[in-house]
């Protein structure tokens, strides 16, 4: 693990320490969904205005994305994920100690914005740059952190919440990633990623997108708010909607870590397709099997049967996300790579926000889901479209490098 080259065996040391800390830092993201029904009913509350954590969780998130993928672009990666490690314990702290929703909902914009956030995107755009020729695979293991966070923390906070009270759980929760985090952040020290002597680049497919780099950046983000309003439904509505349906909230809780387990087998299929056919091509496949799933929430509302659309949906949603940052990694140069991944993903994480509210508060207007489901395909169609107008602007392009070493092989 002393060669610090890009592709080495020390490159998939850092990604597999790069997915505990997004494993142990999404905490924040599935935690509150969890803990929704019984801070309902602690603060009186009603389903919008329960969802407000959430929301404001995915908004810091996304706009501490941002900053932290700027100053990981700046300063290196230790220095972000400390950050959030030290915020995640302090949000947690506060928390639990909250009176009443406004004060639990900034401490969990707190965590967002300065914690979660330093523990996904800088983490994706480093990986990034230790990897070419497996770069999709690796970008979506790293990604997979986050929904193996939503496959672990919710089998860990729902009996501790039966068990001994929210308040507790959240103690419980900022502990863990006190103690657990530091250490491993510190195992990323180290110069930046070089190539190994003599080696050339590897032949890649990427697509080029016929776009000015405003306009492609742009139409990127649109598209991440989209599919992530649609992403939102069933993960931060489908503990609740279990209840609601009679069912309880623990089989809603199993429900949502089975899809977020299926979630990472969605992410590393959707980074072998990246490797193969390109982001763009992965997000087009995603976007249109994710619509599909959400079709079927509409159709059928029994237990074994919301078993099985969670699971495939999970199959289906999950490499979208990570598609946006293998599609900017294709697109523009790497110096860029946690500004712009940045950007993208504050936009993909808005969207859940919105998603959050946006179905609570559809819930609240009509009493029933099913208006909500409605609405997350509606986005989902945006998203589908702009993924295949991207699409139709590319072109397949392969590295010069591997263009003269094929001809080489050729020429003898």
């Amino acid at each position: 693990m002393t060669r610090r080259e890009i592709d080495s065996p020390y490159a998939w040391f850092r990604l597999a320490v790069s997915m505990l800390l997004g494993t142990l830092g999404g905490a924040g993201m599935w935690s509150v969904v969890v803990a929704l029904p019984a801070v309902q009913a602690d603060f009186h509350a009603e389903r919008g205005a329960a969802s407000l954590p959430f929301t404001l969780t995915m908004i810091g998130f996304g706009v501490g994305g941002v900053f932290m993928g700027r100053l990981a672009d700046r300063r290196g990666i230790v220095l972000p994920v400390l950050i959030g490690c030290g915020s995640i314990a302090a949000g947690y702290g506060l928390a639990s100690v909250s009176t009443n929703l406004w004060q639990f909902s900034a401490a969990y914009l707190f965590i967002g914005m300065f914690g979660t956030a330093a523990t996904f995107v800088p983490l994706l755009a480093n990986v990034s740059l230790w990897f070419e020729k497996r770069r999709g695979i690796a970008v979506a293991l790293c990604a997979s952190g986050n929904y193996l966070s939503g496959a672990v923390w919710p089998a860990i906070v729902e009996p501790l919440i039966r068990a001994h009270g929210w308040r507790t759980a959240h103690l419980a929760v900022a502990l863990i990633c006190l103690l657990a985090m530091p250490p491993l952040a510190l195992l990323l020290r180290g110069p930046p990623p070089q190539r190994a002597t003599g080696a050339p680049a590897p032949a890649a497919i990427h697509r080029k997108i016929d776009l000015s780099p405003a306009m492609a950046q742009s139409l990127l983000a649109v598209a991440g708010l989209a599919c992530c309003v649609a992403m939102a439904m069933p993960q931060v509505h489908i503990v609740a909607y279990c209840g609601d349906l009679g069912y309880g909230a623990a089989s809603g809780a199993r429900m949502l870590s089975l899809m977020l387990s299926l979630g990472v087998v969605s992410r590393i299929a959707s980074g072998f397709l990246a490797d193969r056919l390109g982001g763009l091509m992965a997000l087009v496949i995603g976007s249109a099997a994710q619509m599909a799933a959400l079709m079927l929430y509409l159709m059928m509302d029994g237990l074994t049967s919301l078993y099985v659309i969670s699971a495939l949906f999970g199959l289906f949603q999950g490499g979208l996300v990570p598609s946006y940052a293998i599609i900017v990694r294709e697109s523009f140069p790497a110096r860029e790579a946690g500004g712009r991944v940045g950007v993208v993903m504050m936009m993909t994480l808005l969207g859940m926000a919105l998603g959050g509210w946006m179905s609570g508060a559809i819930f609240d207007a009509t009493g029933s889901y099913r208006a909500a489901f409605a609405n997350g395909i509606a986005w989902n169609a945006l998203n589908l479209l702009i993924a295949l107008f991207l699409l139709s602007r590319s072109a397949v392009s392969v590295p010069r490098l591997a263009i003269a070493r094929r001809a080489g092989s050729a020429a003898e």
